[in-house]
C-alpha cells in the first residue's frame, strides 16, 4: 500500500511507500546542510536491512523533496550524500 505524501518544498506530490516515508523523515531529521549516511546505519536506526534501504532510496533520489539524495560510495555499505 502506498500513500501520497506532500513534502515541504516539493514541486509535486509523490506516492511513497511506508518504508520510503520513514527513510525520508529520518534523513530530514538528521541531515544538516550536507551529511553522509550509510545504508547499514539507516537500516539499524529504522529496523530495516541495508538492502531494504538501498532498494527504497531511488524513490527519494528521483522525487522532488526538500532533501537531495545522491549515491556516493560503496565501501562496506552504500553511502548516500544528503543535502538540504
Amino acid at each position: 500500500m502506498s500513500t501520497t505524501v506532500a513534502t515541504t518544498g516539493a514541486r509535486s506530490d509523490t506516492a511513497l511507500s511506508e518504508k520510503q516515508q520513514r527513510i525520508l523523515e529520518y534523513l530530514r531529521s538528521n541531515a544538516d546542510t550536507q551529511t553522509y549516511f550509510k545504508s547499514r546505519l539507516i537500516g539499524d536506526e529504522l529496523d530495516m536491512s541495508a538492502k531494504e534501504v538501498g532498494t527504497n532510496m531511488p524513490a527519494l533520489q528521483n522525487g522532488e523533496f526538500d532533501v537531495d539524495v545522491e549515491k556516493w560510495g560503496y565501501s562496506s555499505s552504500t553511502t548516500w550524500k544528503v543535502t538540504t
